[in-house]
């Protein structure tokens, strides 16, 4: 099999890239700069169509993982990054699918769990899940992100590729062991004793680890009754006030520090990062996922976390 995996040299790309190629499959990178660590790397620059557009001729799936990261200051020019980096590479794998004379049969679009409205009263699934950008009692820049997710989205239902099966990957915060991904960051701060409740500790967090992740892209794989959006999200979301908890005692660390909303300004601040990350409730579901007969290898964090943790220690640089 071949796999195409645009934007692939980042931490969920290579988890991917990793899982693929020991399974023997041929994985292509696409990367702008960056020579990936798996698979074999090819460069384009997510905007215009080029010689790497050749790889997607005959290939068995593409997968786009393309954008610039949302860890940051949620300035017009980062936001304008983010947005751009986001239609315009999907939009040219369309446009490449389209042209292939063998086109792929299959096209995953990363999107985000972020485009559903921030909320507490019920989770969000694919049927009845409310999307964001209308919220009355959030800032409202907030919008920004769910108007970048539902572009991202519009691109790639605009996309003219008949012959080709398209799904929408509402992913959730994918946690794994690699250093410098999400879960190694919090992590450390857990570990420094900086894991507490920010703010009101309500907001809800979605998560899913990386092997589901990765055994979630092989079931929408095998599944070709599934298209459209699709929540890659474990189906325990919880509190993050309580998600932290349970990092702390996975690591060990009896101490969490609370951090008040005045207190996580200033910390984005300082880290370059927006508070929306972290106070945006994302009570999300896996709803279609669940319906289809997906089976959850971790659908609880206490236990995820426990394993992640113990996974974190054996990959620990010696």
């Amino acid at each position: 099999m071949k796999v195409i995996l645009p934007g692939g040299s980042g931490q969920v790309g290579q988890i991917l890239a990793r899982d693929f190629t020991a399974g023997g499959d041929e994985v292509v990178v696409l990367s702008r700069g960056e020579t990936a660590a798996a698979g074999r790397t090819v460069a384009w620059d997510a905007r215009t169509l080029g010689p790497w557009a050749s790889e997607l001729d005959g290939a068995d799936v593409v997968i786009n993982l393309a954008g610039r990261s949302v860890n940051c200051r949620y300035s017009e020019e980062n936001l304008k990054a983010m947005m751009d980096s986001r239609v315009d590479s999907t939009r040219v794998v369309g446009e490449a699918i389209a042209r292939a004379a063998r086109p792929p049969r299959l096209w995953l679009q990363s999107s985000t769990a972020t485009i559903y409205a921030h909320r507490f009263d019920a989770p969000n699934d694919e049927a009845t899940g409310i999307l964001g950008g209308n919220e009355p009692d959030v800032p409202a820049y907030w919008s920004r992100s769910t108007d970048i997710a539902k572009a991202w989205e519009k691109a790639l239902d605009d996309a003219a590729t008949p012959a080709t099966r398209k799904v929408a990957l509402r992913s959730a915060m994918v946690m794994s062991p690699d250093r410098g991904g999400i879960f190694d960051v919090m992590l450390g701060l857990v570990r420094r004793g900086l894991g507490g409740s920010a703010a009101s500790g309500k907001q809800f967090v979605s998560w899913i680890t990386d092997r589901d992740f990765v055994k979630a892209i092989r079931f929408l794989m095998s599944h070709e009754e599934l298209s459209g959006p699709v929540n890659l999200a474990a189906p325990g979301p919880l509190p993050y006030a309580d998600f932290m908890a349970a990092m702390r005692a996975a690591a060990g660390v009896k101490l969490g520090l609370p951090a008040m909303k005045w207190m996580l300004e200033i910390g984005a601040w300082a880290m370059r990062t927006d508070t929306e990350l972290v106070l945006k409730s994302r009570r999300v579901v896996p709803g279609r996922l669940l319906a289809a007969g997906f089976q959850f290898e971790s659908p609880a964090w206490e236990p995820a976390v426990r394993d992640l943790v113990k996974r974190w220690r054996e990959t620990a640089p010696r």
